[in-house]
């Protein structure tokens, strides 16, 4: 089909019935009546001579054809609407899309953003936070910062940025109680989804591990949360914690510390970096490096 033919109305009254699974919500996103919704894909099926929905007691269901043109369309109208984000305001602008892990988000990056944003107003950042397990390409990441080591991501560009040796934090009042690693055998060890890092650290600070009982926890945020509050003992990057041991709501009682990984900015190998994603990795550089 010539492109000045592309019957353009009709193929985004689909997508969005499509996506919306309803002709009524399609119509209240589109700021249209449910005929006009109804009429502009009427049009597109006659056009194409093949049906793009059947009406269920559920909604609408599509066709073979029509699921063969939804994830097209849904993809181009995102690449689109992309393109034009970046020149409102009269000005041009970029849109990257972070994945940072929470602890890296709330423990480093979020107290620097407004540095970042002043440094560079021509790019729009946004952050999705999650707990270490994610795939850029499928969530719509342009980068990802995850903790770990660099061999777990074969597939993936990574540049360092922070090492993040782990130790015990507590409550300020559980510091009376701990005078050796010993000591520890006594009270609630918070545990994360690696499960190795408890007994690494007994084995550096030379002492036995103690049985582990109690959840497993995916987020370092919430062991902090909860050894603040006094449910426990947990095993932390201390640099990502540092507001929080200067304020005196967690404690450091030991100073031995392990090697568990270290952060990295990832992004999927073989796609050259764009622009913003060059003056991001440039700005994390410069900033780890300045301390």
């Amino acid at each position: 089909m010539d492109r000045p033919n592309l019957p353009l109305n009709g193929l985004r009254a689909f997508e969005v019935a499509a996506r919306q699974g309803s002709f009524t919500r399609a119509a209240i996103e589109l700021r249209v009546t449910q005929a006009a919704v109804s009429q502009q894909i009427q049009r597109l099926e006659d056009l194409l001579g093949h049906r793009l929905f059947t009406r269920a007691s559920t909604g609408l269901i599509l066709t073979d054809i029509g699921a063969a043109l939804h994830p097209v369309l849904t993809r181009n109208f995102d690449q689109m609407g992309e393109v034009l984000d970046r020149f409102q305001g009269g000005r041009y602008r970029e849109t990257l899309n972070l994945g940072v892990v929470t602890t890296f988000a709330t423990g480093w990056l979020i107290p620097r953003l407004a540095a970042f944003d002043a440094g560079h107003p021509d790019i729009s950042l946004r952050l999705f936070t999650h707990n270490n397990r994610i795939d850029i390409a499928r969530e719509g990441l342009h980068m990802a910062i995850r903790f770990g080591d660099r061999t777990a991501w074969p597939w993936l560009e990574a540049r360092p940025l922070i090492a993040a040796p782990l130790t015990p934090l507590c409550a300020p009042d559980l510091l009376d109680r701990l005078r050796r690693p010993h000591d520890l055998a006594g009270l609630r060890l918070l545990r994360s989804y690696r499960a190795d890092e408890w007994a690494a650290w007994f084995a550096a600070a030379g002492a036995d591990c103690p049985p582990l009982e109690g959840p497993v926890l995916d987020s370092s945020v919430a062991m902090a949360d909860l050894a603040a509050a006094g449910h426990g003992v947990a095993l932390l990057p201390a640099a990502m914690f540092a507001r929080q041991l200067q304020a005196g709501t967690l404690a450091r009682p030991f100073d031995t510390q392990i090697e568990a990984g270290r952060y990295w900015l990832t992004w999927p190998r073989g796609k050259p970096q764009t622009v913003a994603m060059a003056h991001l990795d440039a700005w994390l550089r410069d900033t780890v490096a300045g301390g």
